[in-house]
């Protein structure tokens, strides 16, 4: 611990404002609410530090020594090395919020392509500079309906299939209002026709995801129908990575599409900092949380990039604010960036279809082990749900023992579906990995 100030700075210091020592800067404070002494070990030197920090590490198990088909909604993919090179520059790297156009042309740019893309991939017409990660972004999406129609409508319709985590950000985000929250008590193993019924002349948004949160692929046209004969808005949450095979949310006339960008070039790191997706139609721009950057051209006819709409939420409408969200994952969402352009539409879609058709081997070969059954019925992209013969738990602890990191235990969130094991698979899982996990799977007795 390095500290600036000697000792004669700070008994001058104290000196100044008529204290003799430090201790009397906390006579206020109550004496058991006081912090006693620390007692500190003797420091170390940097030789020393870096093998007790790598001793400490080393404790972690990673997907480089594990082979993972985890997923719900953080997912093992490849990250060309490209996309970190460029993340490691300091124009980047460095970079603070845009407020100059003239001396953050950089940013803004950069923000403004991860846009574009982002609209392209989505169908969308409009995209904001990002949230801090999925959560954040369907909570904003309810947020932004709720204030669009200014308390008129007080009901909020959430698929049970919608990510549990997320839910919960919006009962967080929205504890302080008397909207009501629908849907999320419906069999979670139920389709879309059971959404239909709740929406009426008080719902404000329909919300559910696609992929949803088992892996389940919907078609939601008839969905946004009915939300919209309602005079509703409809929000639809989606893995990104999937657009590159699905059609995009726009065809079935969402109003609002978020997603967690995590799988568009964002490591797993321990669950963060990943990148929240918020995209609109043209209509509602004004609508959403935070800033967007449009392109323009300066006195002199050169390209130029501004802040077409800077966080009001911030410094503009402070109090009178819909949101007080006021930031961006800006390094992240220019991973995302570099992602899709080094992928480009093609690109993007081989690994979408490299994730789909290897899930569906492994789902495949699942099914062929006594005690164990995946969903036959209904398409899926590259998560699906697994029912075990035993508790999930106890089926990822084998796993476990065998280097392999077994699937999501659904148990955690929906206690009726403890055996039920959600699997996801990706382009990092080779034809071996899959045959072992069933292999484990099939040797082990459960009896």
């Amino acid at each position: 611990m390095y500290h600036p100030h000697t000792d004669a700075d700070r008994e001058a210091m104290l000196k100044t404002i008529g204290v003799e020592k430090m201790e009397d800067l906390f006579q206020c404070l109550p004496e058991k609410g006081r912090s006693p002494d620390l007692v500190l070990p003797q420091g170390l030197t940097e030789m020393e530090a870096l093998a007790e920090l790598q001793y400490i590490a080393a404790a972690n198990e990673t997907t480089e020594e594990l082979t993972s088909f985890l997923g719900a909604g953080a997912y093992n993919h490849y990250i060309p090395a490209a996309v970190d090179s460029i993340l490691r520059r300091s124009e980047f790297y460095t970079a603070y919020t845009p407020y100059q156009p003239e001396i953050s042309q950089g940013t803004l740019q950069a923000i403004f392509e991860y846009q574009s893309l982002i609209t392209a991939l989505t169908g969308m017409d409009v995209s904001n500079a990002s949230h801090y990660d999925g959560a954040t972004a369907v909570a904003e999406a309810v947020n932004m309906a709720y204030h669009h129609f200014r308390g008129k409508r007080m009901s909020i319709v959430l698929s049970p299939a919608l990510h549990p985590h997320y839910r919960e950000t919006v009962h967080t985000y929205m504890s302080g209002t008397n909207l009501e929250i629908v849907g999320e008590d419906i069999d979670p193993n139920a389709g879309v026709e059971e959404l239909l019924s709740l929406v009426d002349n008080n719902t404000a948004l329909v919300m559910v995801q696609y992929p949803d949160f088992f892996g389940r692929i919907f078609d939601y046209t008839t969905l946004g129908e009915v939300t919209h004969e309602a005079k509703a808005l409809l929000a639809i949450h989606v893995n990104p990575l999937a657009l590159g095979l699905l059609k995009p949310p726009s065809e079935f006339d969402a109003d609002i599409v978020t997603g967690e960008g995590q799988t568009l070039g964002v490591p797993l790191a321990y669950g963060g900092p990943y990148l929240g997706i918020f995209t609109t139609k043209k209509k509602y721009a004004r609508k959403i949380a935070g800033r967007l950057v449009g392109e323009t051209v300066d006195n002199r006819g050169q390209r130029g990039y501004v802040l077409t709409l800077s966080t009001r939420e911030q410094h503009i409408r402070r109090e009178r604010a819909s949101s007080n969200i006021c930031s961006n994952q800006g390094l992240v969402a220019l991973a995302a960036t570099v992602y899709m352009s080094l992928l480009g539409k093609s690109g993007l879609r081989q690994v979408a279809e490299l994730n789909y058709h290897k899930a569906h081997y492994a789902a495949e070969q699942i099914s062929t082990i006594p005690g164990y059954m995946v969903n036959p019925i209904q398409p899926f992209f590259n998560e699906f749900i697994v029912h075990c013969p035993i508790p999930a738990a106890e089926v990822n602890e084998i796993l476990l023992a065998h280097d392999i990191l077994g699937g999501y235990e659904l148990g955690k969130d929906y206690p009726e579906l403890k055996n039920e094991l959600l699997v996801a698979v990706t382009e990092m899982n080779s034809r071996y990995e899959i045959d072992r996990l069933v292999e484990v799977l099939a040797e082990e007795s459960y009896d």
